[in-house]
């Protein structure tokens, strides 16, 4: 289970401290998918940066299957951020001097848990069996970010966070890739916290979240 205990996160400014995080609660069971979502500045991204371990609570608790990451040292996260995490950005963030393939295996070769068999069956189901030799630069939006997913599920991760990852993709393009994601987490333990604006993004998902003011507003179905 993913549980965020009572967080709190503040940043500091010219015109003084600014919370971003004031008391957020949330449980995400294995195998469930959750949409976070909120106005812009609400703390939607800051919240998914200290689920990944990026970023530090100011106070507070974020623990997954047993493990706080508050105790961790930094090289600790780092490690548990290779075995434990996938992520998927807007972007993409794929490496552009590396083949389709290479980026597909780069995450799982740093977990050391790189598999031909499952990453043969990402290629299949992901469509990407013909642009394995492309670079990055080769590929339209949509097929970039189906290698990102691919790249983030090759390590069999116990978290995907996903943040806004199909707001730059045209709507047909924004249905597929979400539609694979979930395909590919069907069965699994995987938990999936995603960012969106989309409330029909939002709709897909088991459960919402919505961020106000630092608070958490609204918890329930999606839809």
């Amino acid at each position: 289970m993913l549980e965020v205990r009572d967080v709190f996160k503040t940043y500091p400014t010219a015109q003084g401290p600014l919370p971003v995080l004031q008391g957020v609660d949330l449980r995400l069971e294995a195998g469930s998918s959750l949409a976070l979502m909120g106005e812009s500045g609400s703390g939607k991204s800051t919240l998914l940066h200290l689920v990944a371990g990026l970023d530090r609570v100011d106070r507070g608790s974020i623990v997954l299957d047993g493990q706080a990451l508050e105790s961790m040292s930094e090289r600790q996260l780092a490690n548990w951020r290779r075995l434990q995490i996938g992520l998927v950005f807007q972007q993409f963030n794929l490496i552009g001097s590396l083949r389709v393939e290479d980026n597909l295996a780069f995450q799982a070769r740093l977990a050391g848990r790189f598999d031909q068999g499952w990453l043969g069956q990402l290629v299949e189901r992901l469509g990407l069996g013909d642009l394995l030799q492309r670079y990055p630069e080769q590929l339209s939006g949509g097929q970039q970010q189906r290698v990102a997913l691919g790249r983030a599920l090759a390590s069999r991760p116990s978290l995907l966070l996903a943040d806004e990852p199909t707001g730059s993709l045209d709507e047909h393009s924004s249905d597929e890739v979400l539609e694979l994601m979930l395909e590919l987490l069907a069965g699994t333990s995987t938990r999936l916290l995603m960012v969106t604006h989309s409330s029909r993004v939002a709709a897909r998902l088991a459960h919402r979240v919505v961020l106000h003011g630092g608070r958490l507003v609204d918890v329930g179905p999606a839809s």
